[in-house]
């Protein structure tokens, strides 16, 4: 069969098979299908994972889907036990397939692996994968190692040995030769280049003196400004050349530093008198060069940043983790039970290095944007044309005491125009020359947002905290394009955070009471806890706090539900509203956070509004035809008839009053009370301990309806002599007796 299917599938593309496994999609009905590694016979090798089904009639087989390996990002053998059947293969998304048996998963692992390790430079990462079978690997290409090596060593015999020694003699001269003349040359090349980057000193002397009084000096100065031109082109190609490695150095480095440019524009500042000079002989030409300069440099800075980041990402969540578990993900423990609704991608450790990562990076770019801030300011003048002429500067003082003259007002407006137009240069060109600082600090963003469902608050605490930070330095220590560029990243993770809390609200909108709740906390409330927590813990030290203020006082509102759904529940509604309003004032009690105030105070009230109509709906249980009968009598009292002659109405008479209390002797309804507690104490959360509450206050009111009972007996059965089987003392023993009882 795997002759045929090598037959008619890869020997038409021209493929090799290497390996194969039956398999068919987990959680879906067994349709088998074969999954098959094969190599394309062609250079550079390309390797390929192709799915082959049968067709539904004859001995055909037909490729249906088709991978390329180098694509191949994830294996997890799902399950460290090697019996286990089930493995995901992760591309661009995720395949989920079971295979038919435990030795062609291993097998087919094992190829894998072997490929990645040989063609695909270990870029495949291998999670849940048992050890034995990687050992079986590691062990077998050692082995194979060790046989190709002492195959290949093999003595020279004397004979041979002589024969090479006196080739070499022979060839000896022209070698050496050869090395001499290499190193001659190289030399040479050093002279002329070192001879290319000198300005000679006519043409220095011509460039100081600047004599233009003549065509010949006019023809001597460009001569020399073509000179220099050319010197500074070679200067600039150098750097250029010589940045070219940072990007690899930068990506060897175990620690995150920007690079530095202050060597070359040091190297370069002392042509500013120059620059001055082409500034007023020719303004059209000068007016190019920072474009010419912001364009070579954009080019220079996009490899340099690229690189930054790329290390910045491995280090802030480790190589092969990013935005995915990759292997280190059998070292990394568990999460714990009550965080499950927080969505951890990765463990607090990972989160907690991302936000600092992402803290060194913005330090590692301020000095970077100044410096270059600096520079360009300096050599290009941007600087000087940045203050207002003498002649406006005067008559400023006296703006606010004097009227304005009406022939100045065109002349200022202009000058304060042309001003404001110079101030933005400098930020213009920085944009260019970092025209890819910003994406780049987007992606790292949004790798940190990544590491767990509620890491933007740690980003907008992290970058709320360093721009309040660069509010306060001095103009020397900040940067008008960085602070613009922060300000549009400050401004996302904002949105990033608001789209957090409205998902948070709408899931908790959206929650449903589970199928046959018996009440407890319920889901959506425990998620508010632990989103406060989190956010608390991160919010902790930082300077502003106003954005979670704002996102604690809409969870919290719409936590606070008005009412439940009786249909799923198993038990009274008041008493679910009761424990959860219970455990919300305790919570907001325990955190104390200011703007949370009114809603604790709140909390408390709508608890105490629940247990009352909770005590209430059960405590006509007890001694419910008793309680039914009385509630008549104040009806009827109600209605307007004297007390005094409820009892000549049939229905609520002395015949039948004694009736009811016949009912309900002291042994009945110390029966009936522990019937009640025992319901009580079923469904109440163990969590909240409200049994001791809940059965105190069922006591005080029950104590206060067997005084009103009395109180009626007294005024409409006035001289009757009826009385309760029971008294105000056995009534309180019932309850000490049945609380005791249950301790």
């Amino acid at each position: 069969a795997t002759a045929l299917r090598h037959k008619d599938v890869f020997n038409p593309q021209n493929e090799r098979l290497l390996e194969i496994i039956h398999v068919w999609k987990t959680g879906r009905k067994r349709k088998n299908s074969i999954l098959c590694v094969v190599v394309a016979a062609c250079r550079p090798m390309q390797l390929f994972l192709e799915k082959v089904k049968k067709a539904d009639r004859g001995d055909q087989y037909k490729m249906t889907d088709r991978w390329p390996l180098k694509d191949l990002k994830l294996v997890d053998g799902k399950n460290v036990n090697q019996e286990c059947l089930e493995f995901e293969l992760q591309f661009d998304k995720v395949y989920k397939w079971t295979a038919v048996s435990a030795d062609e998963k291993n097998a087919f692992i094992r190829c894998l692996w072997k490929l990645n390790r040989r063609y695909l430079s270990s870029s495949i990462a291998f999670v849940s994968t048992p050890s034995c079978i990687l050992e079986e690997v590691g062990n077998a290409s050692a082995e194979a190692g060790d046989q190709a090596e002492h195959s290949a060593y093999q003595e020279m015999t004397p004979k041979e040995t002589a024969d090479m020694l006196k080739l070499m003699e022979e060839y000896e001269p022209i070698v050496n030769n050869s090395m001499a003349f290499a190193e001659k040359l190289s030399k040479d090349l050093q002279v002329l280049d070192e001879s290319n980057l000198d300005l000679s000193e006519k043409h220095r002397q011509v460039l100081s003196r600047g004599d233009l009084s003549s065509p010949s000096k006019v023809k001597a100065c460009i001569a020399a400004a073509e000179a220099l031109s050319s010197c500074m082109n070679d200067l600039l190609f150098l750097l250029f050349q010589g940045n070219g490695q940072v990007p690899s150095r930068m990506q060897q480095a175990s620690e995150l530093i920007s690079s530095t440019h202050g060597p070359y524009h040091d190297d370069l500042l002392p042509y500013t008198p120059l620059m001055a000079w082409l500034k007023n002989a020719n303004p059209i030409l000068f007016h190019d060069l920072p474009k010419v300069y912001a364009w070579n440099l954009s080019r220079l800075y996009e490899r340099e940043i690229k690189a930054f980041f790329e290390l910045a990402r491995m280090l802030a969540v480790g190589q092969g983790l990013i935005c995915k578990w990759g292997t280190q993900r059998n070292s990394i423990p568990s999460p714990p039970p009550n965080y499950q609704f927080l969505g951890w991608g990765f463990p607090s450790h990972l989160w907690a290095k991302s936000s600092q990562m992402l803290e060194q990076v913005l330090r590692e770019l301020q000095p970077l944007c100044i410096a270059e801030q600096r520079f360009i300011e300096q050599f290009f003048m941007l600087s000087q044309d940045l203050y207002l002429p003498v002649s406006f500067c005067h008559p400023v003082h006296t703006f606010l005491a004097d009227p304005l003259p009406e022939q100045l007002c065109p002349n200022l407006l202009s000058v304060c125009d042309t001003y404001s137009r110079l101030e933005e240069q400098p930020t213009q060109l920085l944009s260019e020359i970092f025209s890819s600082l910003e994406p780049e600090l987007r992606g790292f963003i949004d790798t940190c947002n990544k590491v767990q469902q509620f890491s933007c608050l740690q980003v907008l605490v992290t970058l709320n905290d360093y721009m309040f930070e660069m509010q306060g330095s001095s103009a020397a220590t900040s940067s008008s394009f960085l602070n613009v560029v922060l300000s549009n990243i400050l401004l996302l993770a904002k949105n990033n955070f608001n789209k957090c809390i409205s998902d948070q609200i709408a899931k908790i909108e959206e929650a449903k009471v589970p199928s046959r709740a018996k009440g407890g906390i319920l889901p959506f409330v425990s998620r508010f806890e632990e989103f406060v927590n989190f956010s608390e813990d991160v919010f902790r030290w930082a300077q502003q706090r106003g954005e979670l203020d704002k996102a604690h006082t809409k969870l919290v509102g719409s936590v606070f539900i008005n009412s439940l759904a009786s249909a799923n529940l198993k038990v009274n509604t008041d008493m679910v509203m009761m424990e959860n309003f219970h455990h919300i004032h305790c919570f907001l009690y325990q955190k104390k956070i200011q703007c949370l105030e009114s809603k604790r105070r709140e909390a408390k009230q709508r608890y105490h509004e629940h247990l009352e109509r909770y005590v209430t709906k059960y405590l006509g249980q007890p001694l419910e035809k008793l309680n039914h009968f009385f509630e008549g009598v104040k009806a009827r009292v109600a209605q307007g008839v004297k007390e005094e002659e409820v009892s000549f109405q049939l229905a609520y008479s002395k015949q039948e009053l004694r009736k009811v209390i016949e009912k309900y002797p002291g042994k009945e309804v110390k029966r009936a009370l522990d019937t009640l507690y025992r319901k009580i104490h079923k469904y109440l959360s163990p969590e909240e301990n409200l049994l001791p509450v809940v059965w105190r206050a069922m006591e005080q009111e029950f104590i206060q309806q067997y005084q009103e009972f009395e109180n009626l007996i007294q005024h409409c059965y006035p001289g009757s002599g009826i009385t309760m089987d029971f008294t105000m003392e056995d009534l309180l023993n019932y309850f000490i007796s049945i609380t005791q009882s249950s301790m």
